[in-house]
């Protein structure tokens, strides 16, 4: 797991895809990372796993997380969302707890009190 202020993918419309973290993704993605973690973007979002160039891998991709969420202002997001997104919302603070275990990880998107959305999930390590 590897956390970065900027995200390689977003579906963000203030700042979007940031290319320049290609090499540092390709480095975890060799290494058989799971999991990132990103933030600049004001918004929750979550990655299917997918390699550094933004195709969908199953097997050996590593699945990012925005979570922007904690408070200042959010930003919109693009009409349309990145490839690979699952889920995104601009619209509610909150955090994203996750559990690791030997095997795997939960994760559990937890909104500010008095909102709805959630976002909940069981992921496999390789």
């Amino acid at each position: 797991m590897e956390g970065f202020d900027k995200p390689l993918f977003s579906s963000g419309a203030a700042h979007g895809n940031d290319p320049t973290l290609k090499p540092l993704w390709q480095t975890l993605y060799d290494a058989g990372a799971d999991i990132v973690i990103g933030g600049h973007d004001h918004h929750y979002e979550r990655f299917a796993p997918q390699d550094p160039e933004g195709r969908a891998d199953s097997a050996h991709g590593i699945r990012e997380f925005i979570v922007g969420t904690g408070g200042k202002n959010t930003h919109r997001l693009l009409a349309a969302p990145q490839p690979n997104s699952e889920v995104r919302q601009a619209d509610t603070y909150g955090v994203l707890k996750l559990t690791l275990h030997k095997a795997g990880y939960d994760w559990e998107f937890i909104p500010q009190a008095g909102r709805t959305f959630t976002d909940s999930g069981h992921g496999i390590c390789h």
